[in-house]
């Protein structure tokens, strides 16, 4: 049994980061894929999608070069409805670019995000809008992102992914962040850990947690990062969850930082 928690070198994090964008990368740059398309996420487009990105690439660079700049610029969000207006106005100036113009400074603020990120000194704790963190969490939060960010754009065109085993990061983050998806809720945290037993896309079994934890999710990786980054409703998803809390943190998981998210309606539901 392959474990998903075994730490990784920054370099092979990176690496992962930058092979998530070249795939997004293709899945946009493909022909006749129109960035004003819309797409799940209530009012964005596909360029608000990358917009986005591009601002929270901007920040990621930020608080690796700047950490000064980076406390400024936060302070002035104030709260949670700040925050919310800023990610909002990042996604919107996004949509409002041409698509060229959009799509070069995209791909320049991965480029930017990789080397900042390559710089920063070991041990050394970034500020973020959530926890601080390290240089190696930071990237697999940025492969998060392009990954939750990227299903919603595959979505808008019909597309279906293949999966990669890069989602390690993903279900990595999810797993980390359950005491936050509970906080954030107004929910206790629960005092014991769960167990999470994931098949990869390569087939290896990822797990965290001891084996006779009473509150488990069982299932596909890409299932559990769909939940996570809540891109898709539980209902949709082969998870399997044992225990009262393990079932309810499968209504409120999410590994972004911030307020509790929206997530998103059953299929079933959809017009």
């Amino acid at each position: 049994m392959s474990t998903a928690t075994a730490p990784s070198t920054l370099a092979s994090v990176l690496a992962d980061l930058s092979a998530e964008g070249v795939d997004l990368d293709a899945l946009v740059s493909a022909d006749g894929v129109d960035l004003t398309t819309p797409t799940p996420a209530p009012g964005w487009t596909i360029g608000h999608q990358l917009g986005h990105l591009r601002w929270t690439d901007e920040l990621t660079v930020l608080t690796c070069t700047d950490p000064a700049g980076f406390r400024a610029a936060l302070s002035r969000l104030t709260d949670a409805s700040g925050i919310a207006r800023a990610i909002e106005g990042g996604a919107r100036l996004g949509a409002g670019t041409p698509a060229e113009e959009l799509l070069a400074s995209w791909r320049a603020g991965r480029v930017a995000v990789i080397d900042a990120l390559c710089r920063v000194p070991s041990g050394t704790r970034l500020e973020w809008i959530g926890p601080p963190m390290g240089a190696g969490t930071m990237a697999s939060a940025r492969i998060m992102e392009t990954w939750a960010h990227g299903q919603d754009i595959a979505d808008a065109l019909g597309v279906l992914r293949t999966p990669t085993d890069r989602l390690r990061h993903v279900a990595d983050l999810g797993v980390r962040t359950r005491d936050h998806a509970f906080r954030t809720n107004g929910l206790p945290v629960p005092s014991d850990p769960f167990r999470i037993e994931l098949t990869a896309p390569s087939g290896a079994i990822w797990s965290w947690g001891p084996p006779a934890a009473t509150e488990t999710v069982v299932g596909p990786a890409v299932d559990f990062a769909l939940l996570v980054t809540q891109r898709r409703h539980p209902a949709d998803l082969e998870l399997t969850a044992t225990g009262p809390l393990a079932e309810h943190w499968m209504t409120i998981a999410q590994a972004f930082a911030g307020a509790p998210g929206a997530g998103r309606i059953p299929q079933a539901e959809c017009p």
